[in-house]
C-alpha cells in the first residue's frame, strides 16, 4: 500500500538516497545529510507547533509499506519570504514613445521582484522513478491540496509553486547563459545549488535592480521564458487542473514559471467533503473512480488512495485501509475525487525547486 504521512527522523536515509536521483534543477532536495536533517527537524519542529511562522514548513513522505521504504517526498512551505527576501522576476512592459517621429513601441521587460512575500509554497516534489507509474505522483502531488482544506487556519490567503526552467542534462540553462552568468559569476549549478542550500544572501547582492529588457537577450534565452523542462510539464499540467495559473511571474536563475492561485478556489480545496468512516470491504474495479481521502488528524495526519462510486457518499473503508489511516467506524475521513471530472491528468514527476531553505 502507498501511504502519504508526515517524515520522521528515521526517514533520513531513503530521503537522502533520492536526492541523489533528482538531478540539477530540484534545488530544494539537495544531496546534503546536514542541510536534509535540518530540513526534517524543521518539518518535525512545524507539526509540533513549535516555530514561527516564518520558518514553518511541512514535508510529507510517499511510504510503501510492503516496503517500508520512503519513495517520494513533497512539501509546503507556510509563508516564504518573511525571514529573507523572495526573489523572482515579473514580466512587464516599458513604452518608449516618440511623437515628432511617430515611434510607439512596447517594450517587453523583466522587473526584479518580492511580490510573492507572505504566500503558501508548495515545493519539493519528487518522486522515486521506479514508482512512476499506477497515480503514485498524482496522490504525492495532491495531498497537499488536501492538506491545505483539512487545515486551512495555518496558511495564508495565496499559493504558489516554482516550477522548473529548461536546462539540458549537463546543467546548461539558455536564461542563465544570458542572464545570470553576467552578473553572478559562477554556473547555474552551483547558483541553484546555494540557493537550495539557503544561501541566497548573494541574489539581493549581485543581481540588478534594474529592469532587463527582454530584447537584449539571446533568442533561446527569449524562448524559455516562463516555459518548464520537459519532465517538469506533467506536474504543471496536474497544478494547473487544480486552479492555479500563471500569472507572469518567472525564476531570476532558468526562467521557469511561477504558478499561483487563490487557496480557496483550488478545486480539491472546494469540493473536499468530511463524511463518516464506514467500514466494507470493497473490490478494485478498473473503471471506478478514484478519490485522495486522509484522516483529520493534524501531528498523525495520513492519506491514500481508495477506489469509490460516483459520488464520495459511497466510500467505504476497508479493515487495512482504516487502520493504516487510523481510523474507526465512525471516524470523520477527507475525501476528494482524485481527478476533476474524470480526466485522468498524466502523473506528475518533479516541481522546481520548492524550496528547503
Amino acid at each position: 500500500m502507498m501511504l502519504i504521512r508526515p517524515v520522521r527522523p528515521g526517514d533520513l536515509a531513503d530521503i537522502l538516497q533520492l536526492s541523489g536521483k533528482t538531478g540539477i534543477g530540484l534545488t530544494s532536495l539537495p544531496k546534503d545529510e546536514v542541510h536534509l536533517r535540518a530540513r526534517i527537524e524543521r518539518s518535525v519542529a512545524t507539526w509540533e507547533g513549535s516555530l514561527e511562522k516564518a520558518d514553518q514548513g511541512y514535508l510529507f513522505v510517499l511510504e510503501d509499506t510492503e516496503q517500508q521504504k520512503v519513495v517520494g517526498v513533497s512539501a509546503i512551505e507556510v509563508a516564504v519570504g518573511l525571514s529573507e527576501p523572495w526573489y523572482n522576476f515579473r514580466l512587464g512592459t516599458l513604452v518608449h514613445a516618440s511623437k515628432s517621429l511617430n515611434i510607439y513601441k512596447p517594450v517587453p521587460t523583466l522587473f526584479l521582484s518580492n511580490d510573492h512575500t507572505g504566500y503558501t509554497e508548495l515545493c519539493t516534489l519528487f518522486l522515486d522513478n521506479d514508482y512512476r507509474n499506477g497515480k503514485n505522483g498524482q496522490l504525492l502531488a495532491k495531498v497537499r491540496f488536501l492538506f491545505l482544506a483539512a487545515f486551512r487556519q495555518y496558511f495564508s490567503r495565496k499559493v504558489i509553486a516554482e516550477m522548473r526552467g529548461v536546462s539540458d542534462d549537463t546543467g546548461h540553462s539558455p536564461f542563465w547563459d544570458s542572464v545570470g552568468r553576467h552578473f553572478f559569476g559562477m554556473e547555474f549549478a552551483e547558483a541553484d545549488r546555494l540557493t537550495g542550500m539557503g544561501q541566497k544572501s548573494f541574489i539581493a547582492e549581485l543581481m540588478p535592480k534594474h529592469p532587463l529588457y527582454t530584447e537584449l537577450l539571446s533568442h533561446d534565452a527569449r524562448a524559455v521564458i516562463g516555459e518548464v523542462h520537459p519532465q517538469t510539464a506533467p506536474a504543471r499540467a496536474v497544478l494547473e487542473g487544480e486552479g492555479l495559473s500563471y500569472q507572469g511571474y518567472v525564476d531570476i536563475f532558468d526562467a521557469g514559471p511561477t504558478l499561483e492561485g487563490e487557496i480557496d478556489q483550488l478545486r480539491a480545496v472546494k469540493e473536499s467533503r468530511l463524511m463518516p468512516v464506514r467500514l466494507a470491504e470493497h473490490s478494485e474495479g478498473a473503471d471506478e473512480p478514484l478519490y485522495l481521502v486522509a484522516n483529520e488528524q493534524y501531528q498523525n495526519f495520513r492519506a491514500l488512495l481508495i477506489t469509490g462510486g460516483e459520488t464520495p457518499e459511497s466510500l467505504t473503508l476497508s479493515a487495512a485501509e482504516a487502520e493504516i489511516l487510523g481510523l474507526r467506524e465512525g471516524d470523520n475521513l477527507r475525501a476528494v475525487a482524485l481527478f476533476p471530472g474524470k480526466d485522468p491528468n498524466p502523473a506528475p514527476q518533479s516541481l522546481k525547486k520548492e524550496t528547503l531553505a
